[in-house]
């Protein structure tokens, strides 16, 4: 019999924009991180020193976020100093490369209790501000022909041959349906408000989403990445693949994912331990896979790591209620969704990055928390996570209400 690891629950701070203006910039990370262990402590009320380790997943190790985020989390947190820590980056996925590794190690019979997410802030430290072998290093980057991730959206969207109006028609359904649930409180139950050392709230709810936004007002913004294709990333794409004459740059600010800070955590138990210490599991995980595409166009990985962990879990399309898939852009999304033939009705149903942003570390985890949040309250049964990340990788992670 599979020794299962199963989600006890998951709890996240309310995304801030990931610029200066965002409410979040004047949050140190690791506080982010703290008012979410904290709360998922006060919650559940388990015995903090069991807890085997602390995986923090984050994309832009560099100053206040590098070093040891796991470990520096537990001994800030005041836990016992016995507690390991983990600090892991894969990409955009880490949130849920967490959760991931985690499960591998309960299910393994290493460990009994861990808690696993990600954090992110954008607006204190820029996204690639730590530099990068595979992007800046021009000797690896023109190798391996690696190029800016909006680049490669532009690329998907030419190969696909999908117009700027899908594009800016599916940041429009996200916008809507991330406003929607905002407003009928679907998001309400994992939220962590986020106060000031005073007590003073600071957030409370994702400031991300536009709900005045319109087709009307997508059209108008320009592509953000024409300018950037013509420092040779273009030329590079069009050398990997010679069938298209130009690259169409359609991706802009509005449909693509928004920038932002933000944290988050889930806590993960074998069966044994949640009986002796009465944690009521919301959900198992089946299986999880890693894969990857080919590095230039990029952002497809998220494809094979689906395929390899159906195959895995002996499931079909079918099987899976509902799905959430990084909205790293509209066109990678669309690239899935075409290749798997996924109902509209079932994929990102509250509206995702584009939305209500994309804080790097975190946001795997907090996919996480939005599929368990919905398939309880429509009362499904199983969900996937999937992520697309840097260097062509994508992540998958499939799960089944208890």
């Amino acid at each position: 019999m599979k020794n299962y690891a199963y989600i006890v629950d998951v709890l996240r701070t309310p995304r801030g924009k990931g610029k200066k203006t965002g409410a979040l910039q004047e949050v140190k990370p690791i506080d982010l991180l703290r008012t979410v262990l904290f709360a998922l402590e006060a919650r559940h009320k388990f015995p903090t020193e069991l807890v085997d380790d602390i995986l923090v997943g984050c994309v832009t190790p560099l100053g206040e976020q590098g070093g040891n985020l796991g470990k520096a989390l537990a001994l800030y947190a005041g836990w016992h100093e016995g507690i390991a820590g983990l600090q892991l980056n894969r990409f955009c996925a880490s949130g849920l490369e967490t959760i991931n590794t985690a499960a591998a190690k309960i299910s393994a019979g290493y460990d009994n209790l861990i808690i696993a997410g990600g954090v992110e802030s954008m607006s204190r430290i820029p996204m690639g501000s730590d530099g990068g072998t595979l992007l800046y290093d021009p000797a690896v980057s023109s190798q391996v022909k690696y190029i800016p991730q909006g680049v490669s959206a532009d690329l998907i969207a030419t190969l696909e041959k999908y117009s700027r109006q899908q594009l800016d028609e599916y940041a429009l359904r996200a916008h809507e349906r991330a406003h929607y649930a905002q407003q009928n409180g679907y998001f309400d139950s994992s939220l962590v408000p986020i106060s000031d050392q005073n007590g003073l709230p600071v957030l409370r709810k994702d400031e991300t989403i536009r709900p005045t936004t319109n087709l009307e007002l997508l059209a108008d913004l320009p592509p953000s990445f024409a300018q950037i294709g013509k420092k040779g990333y273009d030329t590079m794409a069009l050398g990997r693949y010679p069938i298209l004459e130009k690259i169409e740059h359609l991706h802009t600010a509005g449909n693509s994912s928004q920038r932002a800070d933000g944290a988050a955590l889930a806590l993960l138990a074998n069966e044994a331990t949640c009986q002796q210490l009465g944690l009521k599991p919301r959900a198992r995980i089946i299986t999880a896979a890693a894969s990857s595409s080919e590095p230039t166009i990029m952002l497809t990985g998220t494809i094979p790591a689906v395929e390899k962990a159906l195959q895995r879990a002996n499931l079909r399309l079918e099987d899976i209620d509902l799905w959430e898939v990084n909205e790293a852009f509209a066109a990678s999304v669309l690239k899935m969704q075409n290749h798997f033939n996924i109902d509209s009705d079932k994929l990102n149903v509250n509206g995702g990055a584009i939305a209500l942003g994309h804080p790097l570390g975190a946001t795997g985890t907090m996919l996480m928390a939005a599929l368990i949040d919905e398939l309880e309250r429509r009362q499904l049964r199983r969900g996937l996570v999937a992520l697309c990340t840097g260097g062509g990788m994508g992540v998958a992670t499939i799960v089944e209400l208890c």
